[in-house]
């Protein structure tokens, strides 16, 4: 599951990149899947994101925190669905016309990802000594 995590922090951080220098083409992905079929799909694939999450946080430098974020993505891909098409559309168009906002979320995306990237890369060997203070 490490590596399946590792993909999608990778594939992540090069989404959240395009949204930070262009945020437009993001939305315009975005806008594209907000039909009834493909906010299930989309939601679909966020709650697999974040089990992936889930399952590969046992392997992982820190484990409670990987959970947190994979319920955290579980949530994303629920909520829009229990929100409705019709508000979630607004949710989106609202997002639309902010686009310092946009630019604040990929970055956020992007520091999330790159912490995931590094938490499900190797966990620290138990093999290894550590040191005490006082």
């Amino acid at each position: 599951m490490r590596i399946g995590a590792l993909i999608l922090a990778l594939f992540t951080i090069a989404v959240s990149i395009v949204g930070i220098v262009s945020p437009d083409s993001v939305m315009t992905i975005r806008r594209s899947y907000y039909t009834p079929r493909g906010l299930l799909v989309g939601g679909g694939v966020r709650v697999a994101m974040g089990l992936v999450l889930i399952l590969a946080a046992s392997s992982s430098r820190w484990p409670k925190t990987l959970r947190v974020l994979g319920a955290m993505v579980c949530l994303q891909g629920v909520s829009a669905n229990l929100l409705g098409l019709e508000r979630a559309r607004a949710i989106l168009e609202w997002e639309a016309t902010h686009v310092t906002l946009l630019r604040v979320g990929a970055v956020v995306a992007l520091v999330s990802n790159v912490f995931i990237a590094f938490a499900v890369r190797k966990k620290p060997s138990a093999a290894m000594p550590t040191v005490r203070m006082g």
